[in-house]
Formats: C-alpha cells, structure tokens, sequence
C-alpha cells in the first residue's frame, strides 16, 4: 500500500503515511513554539503594564473580584500547565487515532495500494470503534490487532492522571493514581549532550529519559522546562508510532508478495 487512504464522498482515495506524520510533528512545533513565545511573554510582563492595561477601558465587569498582578501571575501560570498537559493528550490521542486508520487500512487491503469499498468500510467501522475507546483500550487494540508496541505508553498514560489530577483534584496526586510504590512517575523525554566542538561549537547529543515522580498528597508542578519537556516526549512518542505502523505496512506487503 502506498502508505495511503480515507474517504472522500463515499469514494475511496489515497491517504498517506508520510504526509500524515508531516502534519503531525508541524502541528506539534506550533505548539512547542506558543508555548516558547508565552513563557517568554509571561517572564518579560511588568505589573505596570498589567495594571495599565486593566484599567484601559475604565470599567471592570466584577471590580470586587479583580486579581492583582501576583495573584494573576500564579493563575496564569496553572492554567499554562493545564493548557499544556491537555493539549499534548489531545495530540497523542490524535496520533493514535491516525495510526490506527491507517493500520485497519492495510489490514483490510492486505497492503494493496487499491482500495476498494468494502475494504474501507471495514476500516472505518474498526475506526468507529477505536476512536471513542478509552485510553487503555486505545493501547491494548494496536497490540492485539496489529502488534504496535508503543515505547512511551506509560508517560501518555501518566499524562492523562495528571490531567485529571489537576482538572478534578485540585491538582494534588492521590492514591488511584500512584503505583505499588506509591509514585506516580513521569518519564520525559530530555537531550544528554554527548559532545561540544570548541571550534565550531556545535553539539552532539541523544535523547534519554528524565523521571518525575510524584508520591500520594503531593502537589502536582512542572518546571517550564519541563513543560516543554512534555512536547518533546510527545514527539517521541508519535515518531516512535508512525515507524512502528510503517515497518506493519511493509511487513504485511512483503508477507503478500512472497
């Protein structure tokens, strides 16, 4: 199959791997990017310019319930981190969500690079049931159905605590969400610089992993470092995702060539 399909009108067409990995890692460097251009905003902000800017238009709609600039620096930094955590769990579901049309495609069309109708029906009544599984399910169904072993399914899986920790329980970790050693632990992704060339100063490094763990009663924080970090380790996920469902393609392709 050529790494392509989905439906147009009821007629099947090509959809491309490739392309859909394309668009997922530019996708992600926009948000890396906002998230660069707001921390950077927020670092640079002044309370004079805040207090200017909130007393522009001469009115507020609830006076009383005005914050001034070091309680707003504290919320706007929560909401940043739940921003952050939320959008990158929309992504990697997102991710997994492509992944796996792509592989009911191929499964369907034994990797042919014709689609007939039937085959795309097929897939994308395995779709229908993929797309509003949980995350767990999501997980279990790429290794039973195709054998996708996602290397970073624990952190996504740590990811969607920390979501609900935050969005549900005030941000502090309870006892669901830590493990037989009481730790809910967040493995990221991080660059190990390997070696610095005086002359030219440019950098060797390789990815490695960076725990963070959190224990039962803690107050979930990140760093902004480690907000980026998060991204990072997203990126890591979907490259390692999008591979492991090309070496499928060609493993079902070659299985039907030989």
């Amino acid at each position: 199959m050529s790494e392509n399909t989905a439906s147009n009108g009821g007629q099947p067409q090509q959809v491309n791997l490739q392309q859909i990995a394309q668009q997922f890692m530019a996708g992600l460097q926009r948000h890396f990017d906002m998230l660069a251009f707001n921390m950077a905003a927020r670092e640079s902000v002044q309370e004079t310019a805040y207090n200017e800017r909130v007393n522009a238009p001469r009115v507020m709609p609830a006076a009383q319930h005005h914050q001034n600039f070091e309680q707003m620096q504290a919320y706007a930094r929560d909401l940043l981190v739940r921003q952050v955590i939320g959008d990158c769990m929309n992504l990697a579901v997102t991710g997994m969500n492509n992944a796996h049309f792509f592989l009911a495609l191929v499964k369907a069309t034994k990797a042919n690079a014709q689609v007939s109708q039937e085959a795309q029906q097929s897939a994308q009544e395995r779709q229908k049931a993929f797309v509003p599984a949980p995350l767990d399910a999501k997980f279990n169904k790429l290794e039973a159905d195709y054998g996708i072993m996602c290397e970073l399914e624990d952190t996504i899986v740590s990811l969607g605590f920390l979501m609900q920790i935050l969005l549900q329980q005030g941000g502090v970790v309870q006892a669901a969400q830590v493990d037989e050693n009481g730790e809910l632990v967040l493995e990221l992704k991080a660059v190990k610089i390997l070696n610095r060339e005086a002359e030219s100063g440019k950098t060797t490094g390789k990815l490695v992993d960076q725990r963070k763990i959190f224990k039962e009663g803690d107050v979930v924080t990140l760093t902004d470092l480690e907000l980026q970090l998060v991204l990072v380790t997203i990126a890591s996920f979907a490259d390692s995702l999008f591979k492991s469902v090309s070496l499928y393609a060609k493993s079902i392709k070659d299985a039907n060539e030989s």
